[in-house]
């Protein structure tokens, strides 16, 4: 993949991009004369990102993250480019994406739709007050609607509700974390490696450029829009509301999509926003934001990060209609 360095190195940048686009026009080439369709190094060579015309302008112009990595994308443009080497790496919470997108396909929710009833066991009720994880209270013998699970899962990013929703789905979390794998190879997110259903685990790596690939999937499922497009929320029984853990969200056009944070990940975010007018919709990702220090640093860098390459792909974005 195209990874773009620091804003002082535009001009190597620009002729980074140059010499892509000659060696893009070369494999074109000799793929007419030979019928070749992967690079002549093997078909497991991964090519690297070549961006070209409006595609390069608008990656030029955004305010790439110094560390770590990210990726973003716009409805009807595709890439608008990588940042950082795109070699796997933790990616926290935002596993829960997948487990949405699994869990989605084998029990769909159309718009507003609530879904089976779920009760809840006594493995997610004691793992409720775990002080290590990001849990939601709930008690066993309580039972929740599909869609309620689903935003107790998304939107304060309840490591017990995620691990609940696998075993309900597929018998065990095992079995479950097996269809995501599947899921991943299906979507030729190739990078990607899941162990658990919430990304508690350290081992759950993934790349940007990867977890782009399930942004832009997830965003067609309608109950997936409408639950990481959601604020907050309050949960049968319990007094208490529950905000967002997506510090972007209803500002700047950001319509979701999920946060993610640990010591080993640092902060991570997974976006969806809107350019002005009737602008496309702009995806994007950013991951391992000051990895290694505590998640609440890791989730302000995540956060920073974004929000820069929201607002500059926005302004880059303004003049363009969706597809």
């Amino acid at each position: 993949m195209r990874a773009h360095s620091a804003p002082a190195d535009r001009p190597r940048r620009r002729l980074a991009l140059l010499t892509g686009a000659v060696a893009a026009l070369t494999l074109a080439a000799v793929a007419a004369v030979t019928g070749l369709t992967s690079p002549p190094d093997g078909p497991d060579a991964r090519p690297a990102q070549v961006l070209t015309g409006e595609q390069a302008r608008i990656a030029d112009a955004l305010p790439w993250p110094e560390d770590g990595q990210a990726a973003v994308e716009a409805e009807g443009l595709g890439s608008l480019g990588t940042s950082g080497e795109q070699r796997p790496m933790p990616i926290a919470s935002l596993t829960k994406v997948m487990t949405a997108w699994v869990l989605l396909r084998g029990h769909p929710l159309a718009s507003g739709e609530d879904g089976p009833e779920i009760t809840v066991d006594a493995t997610a009720a004691n793992e409720s007050w775990n002080p290590d994880e990001s849990a939601v209270p709930v008690r066993e013998g309580d039972a929740f609607s599909q869609r309620e699970l689903l935003e107790m899962m998304l939107v304060p990013s309840g490591n017990n509700i995620a691990r609940l929703l696998a075993r309900w789905d597929a018998g065990g979390e095992e079995a479950f974390v097996a269809r995501m794998n599947e899921a991943a190879e299906e979507l030729g997110m190739a990078d990607t490696t899941y162990t658990s259903a919430s990304g508690y685990a350290a081992s759950t790596v993934s790349t940007a450029a990867d977890q782009l690939i399930l942004a832009r999937h997830a965003m067609t499922e309608p109950a997936f829009r409408e639950v990481v497009a959601t604020e907050r929320i309050t949960v049968p029984g319990n007094p208490r509301r529950f905000d967002n853990t997506n510090d972007l969200l209803g500002a700047d056009g950001v319509i979701g999509i999920k946060t993610g944070s640990s010591t080993p990940a640092g902060g991570a975010l997974m976006w969806a926003a809107r350019a002005p007018g009737d602008g496309p919709l702009i995806l994007g990702v950013v991951l391992h934001q000051e990895a290694g220090t505590t998640p609440a640093r890791g989730s302000a860098a995540a956060a920073e990060a974004g929000r820069a390459l929201v607002r500059a792909a926005r302004e880059a974005l303004a003049g363009h209609r969706a597809a």
